[in-house]
C-alpha cells in the first residue's frame, strides 16, 4: 500500500509495448519491478484512460493490459460499495484533482469482468513528473477477502459463547440497549427472562463434563427455537441463560413465553445414551417499571429467578420491588 503520509508518489512511467525492446535500464528496471508486485498496479492518463495493468491486476480484474490500454478506469476496473451495491467515485480523478494520495472507502468491492466480486483495499496516488507536473495517477489494490473473513470469525468469537454459539455477555448488552431505545420511541415494554437449569450441577457430576456440555447446547438450541427470530438468547456462563423479548404486549404474553420455555426445556435430553432430564427456574423483568438499562434489567430478573428456585423450581416469577430489599438485607449480614 501506498502511504499517505509521503509525499505525492513519483513513478516511472510503465514502458509502452514499443518501446520494451529499446528503453534505457532504469525503465526496464521499474518495469520489472511493477510486474513482480504481489499486488495489483493500475496507472491512468490525466483523463482516466487505461495506460498500465500489470500481471495482479490483469488476474484481479480480468482484463489484460491490452485489452484495457486507452479504456477509461471506470470500465476496467469496476468497484462498488459492499452494502448499499451503488458504485464508488473514481478514485484516480479524485488523487489526481486533491494531488495527493487517496483511499476507497473501507467496504469496497471489486467486480471482475466475469462477475467475481471480492473485497478490496487500495491506495491511489497521482504520477508527478521531475517537474512537479500531475500526468496521471497510479493505484496498487490487493484482494483482502482472507483478512476480511479472519476480521469476521474473530469478531463472532469475541461476542459469542464458545459452547453454544449464543450471545455472550457484551452482546446481550448491545442487543438489550438497542431493545430498550426501540422500545423507548414506541412505548412498548421489553421483557428480560434470567434462567437457571435445576440439577445441572449432579447432571454435570455424574455424568461429566461432556455431557454436561451437550445439555448446555441442548438447552441453548431450544430456548433460540422457543422465542422469536427478533428476540435474543444469550448464554451468561455456567447454566445460566438469558432471553430477551422485545416489544412484548403484556405480562400475560410473557407468562405464555416463560411456559412454553419451561415445557421445551423439560422434555428428556438423549445425550451419550442417557435420558436425561432437566428443569429450570426463570425470573422476569420489565422495561421500563423494573430497570431503565440492561444491567438494572438482568439484575432485576437474576433477583426474581432465585425466588422461583425458592419457590419449587421449575417456574417462574416477575421482579418485585421488595426483592431488591430483601437481597440489599442479604447483603448486609
Amino acid at each position: 500500500m501506498i502511504d499517505s503520509n509521503r509525499s505525492p508518489l513519483v513513478l516511472v512511467r510503465p514502458i509502452r509495448k514499443e518501446e520494451r525492446n529499446g528503453g534505457d535500464a532504469a525503465q526496464r528496471a521499474a518495469q520489472v519491478t511493477l510486474d513482480s508486485l504481489g499486488d495489483g498496479v493500475i496507472s491512468t492518463d490525466r483523463e482516466g484512460r487505461v495506460t498500465y495493468l500489470n500481471p495482479v491486476a490483469e488476474r484481479m480484474t480480468g482484463w489484460s493490459r491490452d485489452q484495457a490500454s486507452g479504456r477509461m478506469l471506470s470500465e476496467v476496473f469496476h468497484i462498488v460499495d459492499g452494502d448499499t451495491r451503488e458504485s464508488a467515485p473514481n478514485p484516480m480523478q479524485l488523487a489526481v484533482r486533491q494531488g495527493r494520495t487517496v483511499s476507497l472507502p473501507h467496504n469496497s468491492v471489486l467486480i471482475r469482468r466475469d462477475g467475481l466480486e471480492f473485497p478490496i483495499e487500495d491506495s491511489i496516488a497521482p504520477i508527478h513528473e521531475p517537474s512537479g507536473h500531475v500526468t496521471g495517477a497510479v493505484m496498487v489494490f490487493r484482494d483482502v477477502s482472507k483478512a476480511r473473513a479472519l476480521e469476521g470469525k474473530l469478531s463472532h468469537l469475541a461476542q459469542h459463547d464458545f459452547l453454544t454459539g449464543l450471545p455472550n455477555r457484551m452482546l446481550l448488552k448491545d442487543r438489550l440497549d438497542q431493545a430498550i431505545a426501540r422500545a423507548r420511541r414506541h412505548e412498548r415494554r421489553v421483557a428480560v427472562l434470567f434462567l437457571d437449569l435445576d440439577g445441572f450441577k449432579h447432571i454435570n457430576d455424574s455424568l461429566g463434563h461432556a455431557v454436561g456440555d451437550m445439555l448446555l447446547q441442548n438447552t441453548g438450541k431450544r430456548l433460540a427455537a422457543a422465542v422469536r427470530a427478533s428476540d435474543t438468547v444469550s448464554r451468561q456462563g455456567g447454566d445460566e441463560f438469558v432471553v430477551v423479548l422485545c416489544e412484548v404486549e403484556d405480562s400475560q404474553n410473557v407468562a405464555r413465553h416463560a411456559e412454553k420455555i419451561l415445557v421445551a426445556l423439560s422434555a428428556p435430553h438423549a445425550l451419550a445414551g442417557h435420558d436425561t432430564h432437566v428443569n429450570a427456574s426463570i425470573g422476569i423483568s420489565f422495561f421500563p417499571e423494573d430497570g431503565r438499562d440492561a444491567e438494572a434489567l438482568i439484575r432485576c430478573a437474576d433477583m426474581a429467578m432465585y425466588r422461583a428456585k425458592k419457590n419449587g423450581r421449575n417456574t417462574y416469577e416477575f421482579f418485585e420491588s421488595e426483592m431488591s430489599v430483601q437481597a440489599m438485607a442479604r447483603g448486609s449480614r
